[in-house]
């Protein structure tokens, strides 16, 4: 008996892990739902993707795409030619692989695959997680079929008609956290009934956060609090000289990356994070207070505008990265030792929640896959 011809479904997300791993969730999502199934990632040459995609057991093939830089800069110049050269190829990639459908979650990549996916007339679906989108998702919301968001109120960027309300795709064991707060605090080696503070500044950590959690660390530790703080490896050395005369220093569990993030959501009573959509998208889905403070050189400073989002609603607290190193204790401590106002940002979460935002996405690209290819 013949086999069936398989499902194709391309796939693009890169640059960063807020591109790639949401990219990565759905095509685990649509390899579920369909059987037989081909997916093939579109990634940038050079960039995370290359490497992510295929240990997540996905083929990819890389375009020599790259970006504007902000200055003015030599590489510039060959902006124009790598973008010519990486629509061709997106093209006969589109061509040659007639994909079912064609899905982007952000990264330079996603722009030329998704023009010429659109421009002959296959299915598409784009995911954009931040509050304000970028320009590349800006341009793409006019020729997709599909866009969907994390946050309400987006038809001020995109057609009303496209836009479905998912949410982001978010890692499974933190959506389902299943490990206790004492067993969560026993793995970083922590005490099972102090007040945990857990500091994240993404998976390459956060400078200007860890410089102020150096200079506030030991008055942190005085009120009696225990910390869990992601460094990043580039600031490991750093942080750890600031513990290392602390009195209570045996009250820091100190790490350069967190695998285990169930583990640390789930010891902690208050979150101290950069506001990438990811980051976001998990505190709404385990509900821990947070304050956020923002990149604020990210693109056209939208962590301040996701933040936003959830601050003008009374479910987050933001500190801008200027003020942190003066002011870091006062606002983090403040919200620690305030139950009543943990309390109530909690409550004010539950407002962003979207359930799981994975299997909603999936959904949306078989729906489109049926209306398109019948």
């Amino acid at each position: 008996m013949k086999a069936p011809n398989p499902y194709k479904i391309l796939m693009s997300g890169g640059g960063t892990g807020g591109h790639i791993f949401p990219a990565i969730a759905i095509a685990n999502g649509l390899k579920q739902r369909l059987e037989p199934v081909d997916i093939l990632f579109v990634g940038a040459k050079g960039r995370m993707e290359m490497e992510k995609v295929p240990q997540a057991g996905f083929p990819i093939e890389g375009l020599p795409i790259s970006g504007m830089q902000r200055r003015l800069t030599v590489k510039n110049f060959s902006f124009p030619f790598k973008l010519i050269v990486s629509l061709i190829k997106a093209r006969r990639i589109v061509n040659r692989f007639k994909p079912h459908v064609v899905v982007g979650t952000g990264g330079y990549a996603s722009a030329p695959l998704l023009k010429a996916a659109a421009k002959a007339r296959f299915p598409t679906l784009i995911l954009e997680q931040n509050s304000y989108p970028g320009i590349t998702n800006r341009w793409l919301g006019k020729v997709v079929d599909t866009v969907c968001t994390a946050y309400e109120g987006m038809d001020k960027y995109f057609p009303a008609e496209k836009i479905v309300v998912t949410g982001s795709p978010i890692r499974k064991n933190i959506l389902e956290i299943k490990v206790s707060v004492a067993e969560s605090r026993k793995y970083f080696g922590l005490e099972e009934n102090r007040k945990t503070l857990l500091i994240i500044g993404g998976s390459q950590g956060a400078l200007r956060i860890n410089e102020a959690v150096a200079k506030h660390v030991e008055q942190l530790l005085a009120t009696g609090i225990q910390i869990i703080w992601q460094t990043g490896k580039f600031s490991m050395d750093m942080a750890q000289r600031s513990v290392l005369n602390a009195r209570f220093r045996n009250r820091v569990a100190l790490r350069d990356f967190i695998n285990e993030m169930d583990k640390a959501y789930a010891a902690a009573d208050v979150v101290v994070s950069r506001a990438g959509a990811i980051a976001i998208a998990e505190i709404v889905a385990v509900n821990k207070p947070a304050v956020f403070i923002p990149l604020p050189s990210a693109a056209e400073d939208h962590q301040t505008r996701n933040a936003r989002s959830l601050v003008d609603k009374g479910a987050a607290l933001l500190l801008e990265e200027k003020k942190a190193p003066d002011e870091f204790y006062r606002v983090v401590y403040g919200l620690l030792k305030d139950e009543k106002k943990q309390e109530l940002l909690k409550k004010n979460l539950k407002q962003f929640e979207h359930g799981n935002a994975t299997e909603k996405i999936v959904e949306e690209v078989l729906k489109l896959m049926k209306q398109k290819n019948g």
